[in-house]
C-alpha cells in the first residue's frame, strides 16, 4: 500500500539530457515550473539531502510574507565541515567581498515570490550561479538565520576543484563590478608609482640632496610597476567591454532543450 501524504499532494521529476551541475539544474527546474504555469504563495529551492531541512520551511514562508520582500535567503549560522575546509571557506568570503563588497552569507535554500521568476530566468547569470544572481539583481531580500543540518546519510560527492569553481561562478556573476574595482586599485597603483618616480626625479634634478645608489634600481621598478599597471587596466576594460556582447544561454528561452522528459508520479493524497 502506497503511504499517504498531508501536504505533498503533485511530484514531478524532471530528467536532464546531461549532467548540467547543480547550479544549471535549478535555472532549468525554475524555467519549467514559471512555463507549466505557478498556483502558489511562494517557490522554495532546497537541496534534497538533509542539509536543507523542510521542517524550516515556514520560517522562510513567514519572513517572506511578514517582510513583503520578495526572497528571503536561509543564513548559515553553522557549518558541519572539517577545519580545512571552514578555512579556505573563510577566505573565499574574504576575497569575495574585496572584490565584489557583498558578503558570502547565503546558499540556494530560500523562499522566492513566484512573480520574480520571470526577471530572474532572463537573466544570463543564473545559468551559473542562482544566488549570487539574486544577489547582484539588487532584489529586495531578507535572512532567516538557520543551521546547516547534517546529511541524511553519505557525503558530498563535490570535490575541492568543483567547490573552487564553484566559488569563482558566484564571482564571476559581479563581473563588471570585479572589473570596476580591479581597475581602481591598479590606477591607484599606477598614481602611486608615477608620484614616487616624479618625487625621486624632482630630488635629483631640482634640490641638492645627493640621491642614494639605489634610486636608479627603484626608479626601474617603478617604471616597470606604472607600466604593468596600464597594461591590467587595459586588459580588464576589453575584458568587461566584451563581455558585453557575448551570445548568453536565458533559461526562460533556452532551459526546455535541456529537458528529457517530465514524470508525474502518481496522486501522493491517495493511499489507494
Amino acid at each position: 500500500m502506497r503511504q499517504k501524504y498531508l501536504h505533498l499532494g503533485k511530484v514531478e521529476v524532471v530528467r536532464l539530457r546531461c549532467n548540467l551541475g547543480h547550479q544549471r539544474a535549478i535555472a532549468v527546474g525554475l524555467a519549467h515550473l514559471n512555463k507549466t504555469g505557478i498556483d502558489a504563495q511562494a517557490v522554495v529551492v532546497m537541496d534534497g539531502d538533509g542539509e536543507d531541512r523542510p521542517a524550516n520551511i515556514p520560517c522562510l514562508l513567514d519572513e517572506l510574507h511578514a517582510q513583503q520582500c520578495r526572497v528571503v535567503f536561509a543564513e548559515r549560522t553553522k557549518r558541519l565541515e572539517g577545519l580545512f575546509f571552514r578555512l579556505m571557506y573563510f577566505l573565499y568570503r574574504v576575497v569575495h567581498w574585496l572584490l565584489t563588497g557583498v558578503p558570502v552569507r547565503v546558499g540556494n535554500f530560500t523562499a522566492i515570490d513566484p512573480s520574480l521568476l520571470p526577471e530572474l530566468l532572463v537573466r544570463h547569470d543564473i545559468w551559473n550561479h542562482y544566488a549570487a544572481t539574486i544577489l547582484c539583481s539588487r532584489v529586495r531580500y531578507a535572512l532567516v538565520p538557520l543551521p546547516r543540518e547534517k546529511r541524511y546519510e553519505g557525503e558530498s560527492h563535490m570535490r575541492f576543484n568543483a567547490l573552487v569553481a564553484h566559488g569563482l561562478s558566484a564571482i564571476a556573476v559581479f563581473g563588471e563590478v570585479v572589473g570596476a574595482r580591479l581597475i581602481i586599485f591598479f590606477s591607484g597603483v599606477m598614481v602611486l608609482a608615477l608620484g614616487l618616480l616624479g618625487f625621486i626625479l624632482a630630488v635629483r634634478l631640482f634640490t641638492p640632496v645627493a640621491v642614494p645608489g639605489w634610486a636608479p634600481f627603484a626608479v626601474g621598478l617603478l617604471i616597470l610597476f606604472t607600466a604593468r599597471a596600464l597594461l591590467s587596466i587595459l586588459v580588464l576594460a576589453l575584458i568587461v567591454l566584451g563581455d558585453r556582447s557575448q551570445a548568453r544561454i536565458i533559461p526562460l528561452r533556452d532551459a526546455e532543450l535541456f529537458i528529457d522528459s517530465v514524470t508525474s508520479l502518481p496522486d501522493l493524497t491517495s493511499s489507494n
